[in-house]
């Protein structure tokens, strides 16, 4: 059984996404271990410098990568990243256990995104859209897809 990490900053503080979410690692069960590293978020004054956002990428970069397993497969989910309809996500985590990945590792930045550091140790970059969503629920919306991928990857009637 493949095992999907999801790294990312903070905690759900809704109820609802926190159910949502709740709702969607049930379902995932059936096909996959999962779990959900929720870091700590760092600091960072109202009006940022440049300076003060690169520091906090960095540290949250050394969090993130410290958390990543070493034959796991990466996906940085990011705003410059490509995009790709649900059936192509379903091939995609399907290939991954052919390639040899058991691991697959997706990574939610906080609202400043990700660092370079971690879009480099990246397999593949992955974005939802290119509209701006809030990173708790991206969340959601990430099982959401991981969960519709596996259901499409083994004929399920969830996609239809």
């Amino acid at each position: 059984m493949q095992t999907v990490t999801i790294i990312c900053e903070g905690k759900l503080k809704e109820k609802y996404l926190r159910d949502a979410c709740a709702e969607y690692s049930k379902r995932l069960s059936a096909y996959c271990k999962l779990n959900v590293i929720e870091l700590n978020p760092h600091r960072i004054s109202e009006n940022p410098s440049a300076g003060e956002i690169d520091a906090v990428l960095e540290a949250e970069a050394k969090e993130i990568l410290s958390k990543i397993p070493n034959t796991a497969k990466v996906y940085a989910m990011c705003i410059e990243g490509k995009q790709m309809p649900s059936e192509k996500l379903a091939k995609e985590i399907s290939s991954c256990a052919v390639q040899g990945f058991n691991n697959i590792v997706f990574i939610i930045g906080g609202s400043h995104g990700l660092s370079d550091s971690v879009k480099k140790r990246a397999d593949f970059k992955l974005s939802m859209s290119e509209m701006t969503f809030p990173h708790q629920l991206a969340r959601v919306m990430l099982l959401e897809q991981i969960y519709r991928a596996y259901q499409i990857a083994n004929g399920g009637k969830y996609h239809k």
